[in-house]
Parts: structure tokens; C-alpha cells; sequence
């Protein structure tokens, strides 16, 4: 209450409302694995994994679905298809947390000076992060065209540019806003700037022009394409490193660009990149996975391509994937793929892979998806069908089902975009082996095309069998874990009780009115007590409010049971 301390009329603002609580989204996921390029975000300092909304911004960070290659051999880029297939499946959001395979190399730097200059007056380009693809015809990862402009000019006009503008009169180099001194006695001169256009095997996929060759210029080369640059953007999206070294003059940085350089136009060849001598390691995936930790808004999980490696990586990022969802506030769903080719019962099977993991807050699906394949078009070596693991049509299907649906509604009976056909048919009575395990099956129903048939968590408890109770469930918990933090540190009374009671209560009342509560009435549908009935005064002492809230959530109608009988023509009832 504010002080009266002299006579006036004070008109205050108060609130006869409860606080509002807002559902948190669902269908933002996040995948780990490997790219063809693109940051590694695994430090705190390093920046934050991009938010994707498309495949197309996936390409521009990560590159395109080109094979990746593995100890000299060419190796499906699954994580790129997965991502292809979350779009084309109704996905909207989409984070990325790369990681390089065993031995991955960047390749050797390249001295763009000529002669053996001293280590200060270096300019030295790299690549930023590993890549193994080659562009057609050479044996580069990255191309790199550096590009000197001349724009003729007066005298006048040079010295309004911005300190640290390279000025060109006939050959000698002035610097605007330095001590130099411009002697252009006809008045006549040129204004320098550079532009870099880096392209890999897909083609360009960066460009930074206006740049200058001083330190002192806004866009000084070492501050746009350095190994820390001043964008965010530009550290995401930039392959490669431009390293001015600090004792270098404008002028030598110029001549070290301009060297070899036809028209002013240099083109450079960045080499001896790699994929890998192999796969990532388990710990590899749990240090992503961490990463991905400050990313609240993340609430579905999964590594598309972890388990086409050889055991015991796959069992192992299935634990780590696993753990990940079950921490503590992570609010999160790991989709869990099959290895490809296994087979139903016959060892090594999806029934005995099962048998090792147990979790409410993960679901796993078989089998392989067989989708045409995006390099077939422009390589004849390449098969027209491949098979990729489903999870990121799974992780697509859940989005699309939240956003149309809701997150309440089982994300089954959905189909699947992009597929042709199956790595195995499952039958019936196949199906009948793996639902009850908690193996959701995909399948290519008569008539009805390929769907996601199984809604099943692959927890043994009955109270969590299938995956939109589960993931409900976490939308209620997150939303109202992020909609009450208002009470923190409020008088712990009445009042406070009263407030969190109602706060919580039109929150569900929304949720049942939307269709995704059972119950005829809001009393049948949930409850809320916050009162002396759930506290004791001990948990007062210890500054504590504790709030009960039971909801009847709907379960999916897994099995659709109609009996028939005969009767008579003149039966009634």
C-alpha cells in the first residue's frame, strides 16, 4: 500500500482478475546429429543453434541432403533427409545441434600473402568447421572469390567515406580517418572495397560485400569473416575464417588479398576437409543433447541417423536421448528409431531392442521409411529409392497433428508425406507381437496409404501406455509451471491459495471447453485444490504451497469394437 501523508484524492490502478495462464507450443523440435557443414554450438560462448522454419534455412546453415563422407566412403546424410521430412510432414520449427564424426577436420589454412611473411602480418583463410563434400570437378570443399572494387571518385568526396576506407591514387594507398594524407593533386582517385562469395558443392551459400582492409572500417574484414565475428548471423552462416593478422598495414592486407588476382578477381580453393575416419561417440551426442537444454521451447527430441551406425552406438544414444527427455523441467518427448533391417522376432529384432528400453517419456517406431531419393536427379550412380529412419516424418506428423488437432489428440492414423514404400511390410498379426510391447508400427494400409499406426509410449506402467497422454501432460505441466511464477515469494496465505486456485481452474476450463478433457461438466473434467487440505503447517513453516490438480485426460480409442448380431424382422428394440 502506498502512503497517505497529506490530504488529497489519490486514484490508484488495481486487478479484480486472477492471473491468466497461456499453453506453451509443442511442436518445436530439436534433432542432434550429423551435417554436411554448419556450426557446432557446443561452448557457452559459442552462439545459440539457429531456428529453422523451413528446409530452406536448414540448407543455408547445414547444407543440403548431399552424402556425406566417412573414412573416404560416401555415407547417407540422414539428419538432412530427417529435416526434409519434418517440413514436408507439417513441422514448423525445427532446431539443429551438429555434431562431427570421429577425426573430423576442417583441412589445412591457406596464406593468402605471398613470399614468407612474418606471423603478424599473416592473412590466412580457413574453413570454420569440418565438411567432407567436394565440389564436382576438384578436390575442394569450399570455394571462396574475393573480389576488389575501384569506384572512381574525387578527392572530395573520398575523405566523407568512413575511417578506414581504402582511397587509391594511382598506386599508393591512403587510409580515410588516419593520419594519412590524401595527395591527389588532379583530384582524381578511387575508393576500395572487397566482397567474398563462398560456394560448396551445392552451390553459393554466403556473401558479405562493403568490406574493408582497416581495422578502423565498420565492416573491417577480420570483424565480418574472423573466427569470432561481431554477427550472430554471420557466424552461423559463414563456412569460412578470413584471419587479418594484427601487424599487418592496409597496404599489405590489400596486396595480400589482391594477390594472384586477375582483374581483381582471386579465387581460392579450400581443401582437405573431412567428414570423419568414422562415426561420432556416445559422448559426442550427450554433449549436444546438453546443449540443446537452454532451448525451452523445445519439446520433441530425436537423432535421425544414430542408429544406422554399428552397435553399441545406437542403444547407447537411446539412453542419452532417453535421459535427456526425463530431466528435471525438460518438458520433452524423445521419438527413438529402429535400427534399419531388422526383422520382427528373429534376432537381432525390434522385440529384443525393446526388451532394453523402458521409458515413459519416449516412443520408438518401425520400420525404415523408403522415400525417392533428392541426388538421383543429378547422379546416375545413385539408387532412385533409399530408406531412411522415420523419425523425422514421426517428429513432422506430431507438429502437424498439435497444430490441427491438438496436442491432447494421438498422433496416429496420420499419413506419412513423402513415402513410397516401406523397408518391411509389418502384417497384422505382426502388429499384434509389437503394439503391446510399445513398438508403434508404420504401415501401408489397402487403400488408405502409408500411416503411423501405433500410439504407444515404450513405459511398462499403464498409466503412461501412449504418447498424447504423455506429451498432454507435459503441455499442462510446462504451461502451468511458466504461467504461475508470479507466486513465487507472495504472502503464503489465503489470499495467494485463492489466486492460484482460479489461475489454474479457467486454464483447464479452456482445456475442456476445447475438447481435450473428458467429462460432461468442469467438475467431471478436473479439479484444483489449493487450501489447508493440502498443506500442512510444516509445509507453511518451510515456505511451501502445494497445489493439487487431478484432470481427466482422453485416452485414444486404440481398439474400435462393433458387435453384431442377428434378428428377426419383427424383433423390436
Amino acid at each position: 500500500m502506498p502512503e497517505y501523508l497529506a490530504p488529497a484524492v489519490f486514484v490508484e490502478e488495481t486487478s479484480f482478475r486472477a492471473k491468466s495462464i497461456e499453453g506453451v507450443g509443442t511442436s518445436t523440435c530439436a534433432f542432434v546429429g550429423m551435417t554436411a557443414r554448419g556450426p557446432v554450438s557446443l561452448e557457452p560462448s559459442d552462439p545459440t543453434p539457429p531456428l529453422l522454419t523451413s528446409f530452406a534455412d536448414y540448407e543455408r546453415y547445414y547444407g543440403g541432403v548431399d552424402d556425406l563422407t566417412i573414412a573416404g566412403n560416401p555415407a547417407r546424410n540422414y539428419l538432412a533427409l530427417a529435416a526434409q521430412a519434418f517440413f514436408n510432414n507439417g513441422g514448423g520449427r525445427l532446431y539443429v545441434a551438429r555434431i562431427l564424426g570421429a577425426a573430423a577436420a576442417a583441412g589445412a589454412g591457406i596464406v593468402l600473402n605471398s613470399g614468407s611473411p612474418a606471423a603478424a602480418k599473416k592473412l590466412t583463410l580457413s574453413a570454420r568447421t569440418a565438411a567432407g563434400a567436394k565440389i564436382a570437378g576438384s578436390d575442394a570443399n569450399f570455394r571462396v572469390t574475393i573480389v576488389e572494387s575501384a569506384l572512381p571518385t574525387t578527392k572530395k568526396l573520398a575523405l566523407k567515406q568512413p575511417a578506414g576506407t581504402l582511397v587509391l591514387v594511382g598506386t599508393d594507398v591512403f587510409v580515410v580517418g588516419t593520419t594519412d594524407v590524401i595527395a591527389a593533386t588532379d583530384d582524381a582517385c578511387s575508393i576500395l572495397s572487397y566482397s567474398v562469395l563462398v560456394e560448396d558443392p551445392t552451390g553459393p551459400v554466403y556473401e558479405a560485400g562493403g568490406l574493408g582492409a582497416h581495422s578502423k572500417h565498420p565492416r573491417f574484414l577480420n570483424a565480418v569473416l574472423g573466427a569470432k565475428p561481431a554477427s550472430a548471423s554471420d557466424a552461423l552462416t559463414n563456412p569460412i575464417i578470413l584471419d587479418v593478422g594484427t601487424g599487418a598495414s592496409a597496404a599489405e592486407v590489400r596486396a595480400a588479398l589482391i594477390n594472384t588476382a586477375t582483374n581483381g578477381v582471386r579465387v581460392v580453393l579450400l581443401t582437405g576437409g573431412s567428414d570423419g575416419t568414422g562415426g561420432p561417440s556416445s559422448a559426442d551426442y550427450e554433449t549436444a543433447l546438453d546443449s540443446l537444454l537452454a532451448l525451452e521451447d523445445v519439446s520433441i527430441v530425436a537423432a535421425p541417423g544414430a542408429s544406422s551406425f554399428a552397435a553399441p552406438l545406437p542403444a547407447a544414444v537411446n539412453q542419452s536421448l532417453i535421459g535427456h527427455a526425463e530431466a528435471r523441467r525438460a518438458y520433452r518427448i524423445a521419438v527413438l528409431d529402429t535400427p534399419p533391417g531388422l526383422e520382427v522376432t528373429a534376432d537381432p529384432s525390434v522385440k529384443s531392442l525393446k526388451s532394453l528400453i523402458d521409458s515413459k517419456y519416449a516412443a520408438l517406431y518401425y520400420p525404415w521409411i523408403t522415400i525417392a531419393n533428392p541426388l538421383a536427379a543429378t547422379d546416375p550412380s545413385q539408387p532412385s529409392l533409399i530408406d531412411v529412419p522415420p523419425s523425422g516424418a514421426v517428429c513432422g506428423i506430431y507438429a502437424r497433428n498439435d497444430v490441427q488437432r491438438g496436442v491432447w489428440k494421438a498422433p496416429a492414423n496420420e499419413t506419412v508425406t513423402g513415402a513410397l514404400a516401406l523397408q518391411r511390410d509389418v502384417r497384422f498379426g505382426e502388429q499384434e507381437v509389437l503394439n503391446p510391447l510399445g513398438i508403434n508400427c508404420i504401415r501401408a494400409l489397402s487403400g488408405r496409404g502409408i500411416r503411423v499406426w501405433g500410439a504407444r509410449t515404450i513405459s511398462s506402467d499403464p498409466e503412461w501406455k501412449y504418447v498424447n497422454i504423455r506429451r498432454y501432460f507435459l503441455y499442462l505441466e510446462a504451461s502451468i509451471d511458466r504461467g504461475t511464477q508470479w507466486a513465487v515469494f507472495e504472502p503464503n496465505g489465503e489470499a495467494l491459495w485463492a489466486n492460484v486456485r482460479t489461475t489454474v481452474s479457467d486454464f483447464l476450463y479452456n482445456e475442456w471447453v476445447s475438447g481435450a478433457l473428458l467429462g460432461t461438466s468442469p467438475k467431471e473434467a478436473f479439479f484444483v485444490r489449493c487450501d489447508r487440505t493440502t498443506m500442512t503447517q510444516n509445509d507453511l513453516d518451510n515456505g511451501r504451497l502445494i497445489c493439487l490438480v487431478g484432470v481427466a485426460a482422453i485416452k485414444p480409442a486404440e481398439f474400435v469394437i462393433f458387435r453384431i448380431g442377428q434378428k428377426t424382422a419383427d424383433a423390436r428394440g
